[in-house]
């Protein structure tokens, strides 16, 4: 396929819809100038492309076509690179992980497929929360625990657990979710200390003794706003909790919610319209 483009004066437009407007590949579209437009008529081969330069100027070139189904496959995805320790690949084929691990062998290599909507955890709001994870495993000597709120595909946990967890919890609203989850966790092993179940934030209280040392709720802001009590009541006096699923626009206010139900920001970080933060209590 090719494409004949040319720019014109927004007040021609007229005129060039009678020459071109009828023909089947035509696209009128503005430009970044206000006065002015862009004509794209696509076509079959280079020859109609040409005859349009010949007539009216502008110019041809071929159109490249993708195919975006092989271009998104697992195979053709990049793995995911959090600092130094976790790679975490969208595919399940054993030669790709294979490979994987002999590329980096000091890291750790988890495999999360999309699946049924749910993503490999390339979302800046997941990967965010890794990074954060990793940076707070850093600074912990001793023993420490992790509870996972709002799961997903479960990448959370299980990334907390072979960092070095010595047990987590981990559940989410959706029965969906949970199942994706479990499959995950199946596919990848190394989650014997793992409590995997569905429940609903507001109605979850953690049992005695379950509180967790760093607790992780990627969640919708108008969920968090609500849920920092249920969140405060799984953290231990001294842990840490990582918030994220949180819209730029709807930042200040979440942590504006955050400390008014007595926790300290810590540190924000914005990827694209996206905020996650590090939060501890007051």
């Amino acid at each position: 396929m090719w494409v004949w483009k040319k720019i014109i004066a927004k007040s021609n437009e007229a005129e060039w819809q009678e020459r071109v407007g009828n023909l089947p590949g035509a696209v009128f579209s503005e430009g970044f100038h206000a006065e002015r437009l862009n004509i794209d008529v696509y076509t079959e081969n280079e020859e109609e492309a040409l005859v349009l330069a010949a007539c009216y100027g502008g110019k041809t070139e071929a159109v490249q076509t993708v195919d975006w189904v092989a271009a998104t496959a697992p195979e053709n995805t990049p793995p995911l690179i959090i600092r130094d320790r976790l790679v975490i690949s969208a595919s399940s084929e054993p030669e790709v992980l294979d490979e994987l691990r002999l590329k980096y062998p000091e890291r750790i290599i988890l495999s999360f497929p999309a699946e049924r909507a749910f993503g490999t955890g390339n979302h800046a709001t997941t990967s965010t929360c890794l990074r954060m994870l990793c940076d707070e495993v850093k600074s912990r000597k001793a023993t420490w625990t992790l509870a996972d709120i709002g799961c997903g595909t479960g990448v959370l946990a299980l990334a907390g657990l072979r960092l070095g967890a010595q047990s987590a919890i981990s559940f989410d609203f959706d029965p969906i979710a949970v199942e994706v989850a479990e499959r995950n966790i199946a596919r990848n092993g190394g989650a014997d200390n793992l409590s995997l179940f569905q429940a609903d934030v507001f109605e979850w209280a953690p049992a005695p003794g379950e509180e967790a040392d760093i607790v992780l709720a990627n969640l919708f802001s108008t969920v968090l706003q609500k849920a920092f009590p249920r969140l405060i009541a799984a953290m231990k006096p001294d842990g840490v909790l990582i918030i994220s699923g949180i819209l730029n626009t709807q930042a200040q206010e979440t942590l504006d919610a955050a400390q008014a139900a007595g926790l300290k920001v810590q540190k924000v970080v914005s990827r694209g319209k996206w905020t996650t933060a590090k939060l501890t209590l007051a």
